[in-house]
């Protein structure tokens, strides 16, 4: 069970109790609702999310996952919840928590421009006249990405084209107080040149004029984009497991 000196009942304690981690800074939308807990050096916080309550944290993985364990026995949190904690061994929570999704990524951030990138001019803002070329370009080049035309959490696309034909996209998903980028992909036979790098100098460039930080997710077996993005400048990096409630 929870009890009451542990619970932070708004944004400002959350992000008071995490010295205004980036990643706190990001999860928790500015005027979303949200509640969290401290438990010694860990704060984990409760947000709504499209999918229902999401629960976040940073800090030691284990009193993140105790939280969990009490939230769920209070009803609190339920299957199919989604949980972002501090990076953990699947034993650490193993006859606790029960889910059916586990996934390592890193939160990477900055608050510095990149480098200059070759074809970095070429990156420009699309329009709601783009979607179809988007929808054709994420088809062949990142079917699974979460991040498509008409989704209310982007909050703009960018694009690099040759000729009429669009061959680089990504999403600018900023929450909080925090640009994100979302979905970079290139299509496949332009792979090679370059302008996955000039992409991500491009948007990140745009978001740094109406932010202070940008940052975006990397999954832990994307080796070569961690290389990427750590060259143009995302050098900070907070290690998370996601999991889905059973």
């Amino acid at each position: 069970m929870i009890i009451s000196d542990q619970m932070l009942h708004d944004r400002t304690a959350i992000l008071a109790a995490t010295d205004h981690h980036p990643y706190a800074r990001y999860a928790l939308g500015l005027d979303a609702p949200a509640s969290g807990y401290r438990r010694d050096d860990t704060v984990l916080w409760l947000s709504p999310s499209p999918h229902g309550p999401a629960a976040s944290a940073v800090g030691p993985a284990s009193p993140a996952i105790e939280v969990c364990v009490a939230l769920v026995a209070d009803g609190v949190l339920r299957p199919q919840d989604r949980l972002h904690l501090p990076r953990h061994d699947p034993a650490l929570r193993a006859g606790r928590l029960a889910v059916d999704r586990h996934a390592d990524w890193d939160f990477h951030w900055t608050d510095t421009p990149p480098p200059e990138q070759p074809d970095e001019q070429r990156v420009v803002r699309l329009t709601e006249a783009d979607h179809p070329a988007l929808e054709v370009l994420i088809d062949e080049a990142f079917p699974s990405s979460t991040s498509r035309p008409g989704d209310d959490q982007v909050v703009d696309w960018y694009g690099i084209r040759a000729g009429d034909r669009l061959v680089a996209c990504g999403a600018d998903r900023s929450r909080g107080d925090v640009g994100f980028l979302a979905g970079l992909t290139v299509a496949p036979d332009q792979r090679g040149r370059g302008l996955g790098a000039a992409l991500t100098a491009g948007m990140t460039r745009a978001l740094l004029a109406r932010h202070d930080t940008v940052a975006l997710g990397v999954y832990l077996d994307n080796v070569g984009a961690a290389r990427l993005y750590q060259r143009l400048g995302f050098t900070s990096t907070l290690s998370l497991t996601s999991v889905r409630l059973a």
